[in-house]
C-alpha cells in the first residue's frame, strides 16, 4: 500500500502532465479551427481559445502569456505532431558523435526540426553537415519515438523523434557553427552532460546498441 506522501506525489505528477495535455488539445483545437473558419464569430472563439492555452502554458512556467501565445498563433493548417531527427553516427571505437548545443551549452545528436520540402534522410543530413562539418549517408531507420513516452522536459507542442544512423563520408569537425560549439565522440557509458531536452541518456545507449547490431529492427513507440 502506498503512503500519503507517495500519492501526493503522483497526484503532483498527474497534475504536472495534465496541465501540458489540456494546452497542446486546446491550442491544436484553436489551430484547427482557425484554419478552416469562415465566420467572423468563431474566428474570434478560436482566438479566445488559443488565448487560454497560452494562458495555462503561462501560469505553468515562466514566460509571458504573449510570448506563448505569439508562439501558438505561428502554426497554421491542421494540427499535427511535429518530427525531430537526429543522427547516431559512430566511429570505429564505437563512440557516438555528439555536438554541443551553444543555446544551453549541454550535448547532444546532431540533428533538429525537418523542413518543409526535404525528407527526413536528406535533412538529418543536412544537420549532421551545418552541425558537425562531417558530411554522411542515412543508411538506416533505427528508433521512431513519441518525445512524450521518455523523460524529456516538457514541450509545448507533441513531437515524433526520428533517429537515423548514418555513415561518415567525409568533412572534417567543425570548431563551431552557429549553433554548436563543440563536437565530439564519446562511449555512450562515458557521455557528457546531455541536453535532455533532445536525447536521454538511455536513448543513446539504446541507439548505440541498434547501430552496432545488425538486423535489429527499428524500435517504435
Amino acid at each position: 500500500m502506498r503512503s500519503h506522501s507517495a500519492s501526493r506525489i503522483a497526484n503532483m505528477r498527474d497534475v504536472a502532465s495534465a496541465w501540458l495535455e489540456w494546452t497542446r488539445r486546446l491550442q491544436a483545437i484553436a489551430q484547427s479551427g482557425l484554419t478552416y473558419a469562415k465566420d467572423p464569430y468563431d474566428i474570434e472563439r478560436y482566438e479566445q481559445v488559443r488565448r487560454i492555452a497560452a494562458e495555462i502554458a503561462s501560469s505553468h512556467t515562466e514566460a509571458p502569456v504573449d510570448r506563448i501565445d505569439n508562439l501558438f498563433s505561428g502554426e497554421s493548417g491542421y494540427a499535427t505532431p511535429k518530427l525531430d531527427i537526429r543522427a547516431v553516427v559512430l566511429n570505429e571505437q564505437e563512440e557516438v558523435l555528439l555536438v554541443r548545443e551553444k543555446e544551453d551549452g549541454l550535448w547532444t545528436l546532431p540533428g533538429g526540426w525537418v523542413d518543409v520540402g526535404e525528407s527526413p534522410s536528406e535533412a538529418v543530413e543536412r544537420e549532421v553537415k551545418e552541425e558537425s562539418g562531417y558530411e554522411v549517408r542515412a543508411v538506416r531507420l533505427l528508433a521512431l519515438w513519441d518525445r512524450d513516452k521518455h523523460p524529456h522536459p516538457p514541450l509545448p507542442f507533441h513531437v515524433y523523434k526520428i533517429y537515423f544512423q548514418c555513415e561518415r563520408l567525409g568533412g572534417n569537425a567543425l570548431s563551431g557553427s552557429t549553433e554548436t560549439s563543440e563536437v565530439g565522440f564519446f562511449a555512450p557509458s562515458h557521455l557528457p552532460e546531455l541536453s535532455l531536452g533532445r536525447v536521454t541518456p538511455w536513448q543513446i545507449k539504446r541507439l548505440a546498441e541498434c547501430a552496432a547490431t545488425q538486423g535489429e529492427l527499428a524500435d517504435f513507440d
